[in-house]
C-alpha cells in the first residue's frame, strides 16, 4: 500500500524536473516579474499534483499542466485591481552581464511587460512559445479572431516601442543589410 503514493511521488517529481525550466520562462514572460513567474509555477504544480492521476492518464500531460499554469495565470490577472509597477532593479549595486544577448532579452522582457496581460499572453503563447493560433485560443479559451487580433496589436506596439525599433540586427543580418545599401548607393544590382 505505501508502494502507491511513494511511485506517485517518483512519477510527479521526474515530470516536474523535466519542465520546471520552460514553465517557469513561460511564466516569467506572462508575468513580467521572476518572483511571480516562480509563484505561478507553483500554484500550477500544487494544482497538478493534486490531480496527478488524471494528468498522469492524460494523452498529453504536458499539455494538462500548461493548461493549469494558463488557468492560473488568467485568475490572477482578473485579481489584479491594483497596478504594479516591476522593475528589476535593485537598490543593491550589482554588477551587469555584459553581454549583447542578455541586454537584448531584457529590452525585449521590459517591452513585453508594458503590453496589456491579455496582449502579452498572446504574444509569449503564439510566438515565443511558438504555439499555433487555436493552441492558444484553446489554451485562453477565446476565438481564433480574438488571439489574433491581441497578438497583431501586442506585436504593432512592439514594433512602435522606441527601445525594441533600437536592437541590432545580429552580425550576419547587418553586414549583409550594409552590403546590399553599399550596392544600391553604387548603382550595382
Amino acid at each position: 500500500m505505501t508502494r502507491a503514493p511513494e511511485a506517485h511521488d517518483a512519477d510527479f517529481r521526474a515530470f516536474t524536473t523535466g519542465r520546471w525550466p520552460r514553465l517557469l520562462r513561460t511564466a516569467y514572460l506572462l508575468t513580467g516579474h521572476h518572483h511571480d513567474a516562480e509563484d505561478l509555477v507553483q500554484v500550477a504544480l500544487v494544482k497538478a499534483y493534486a490531480r496527478w492521476h488524471r494528468v498522469a492518464q492524460a494523452s498529453d500531460p504536458d499539455a494538462y499542466v500548461w493548461r493549469i499554469l494558463i488557468n492560473a495565470h488568467r485568475d490572477r490577472i482578473r485579481g489584479l485591481r491594483v497596478f504594479e509597477w516591476l522593475t528589476v532593479r535593485f537598490p543593491e549595486r550589482s554588477e551587469r552581464d555584459r553581454t549583447e544577448q542578455v541586454l537584448d532579452r531584457e529590452v525585449l522582457a521590459r517591452a513585453l511587460q508594458r503590453l496589456p496581460p491579455r496582449q502579452r499572453a498572446a504574444v509569449v503563447l503564439r510566438y515565443i512559445e511558438d504555439r499555433t493560433e487555436t493552441e492558444v485560443a484553446a489554451l485562453l479559451a477565446v476565438r481564433i479572431g480574438t488571439v489574433r487580433s491581441r497578438a497583431a496589436r501586442g506585436l504593432e506596439k512592439l514594433r512602435a516601442d522606441p527601445a525594441v525599433r533600437e536592437l541590432r540586427a545580429p552580425a550576419g543580418e547587418q553586414e549583409v543589410t550594409d552590403r546590399a545599401g553599399a550596392a544600391q548607393r553604387s548603382g550595382v544590382r
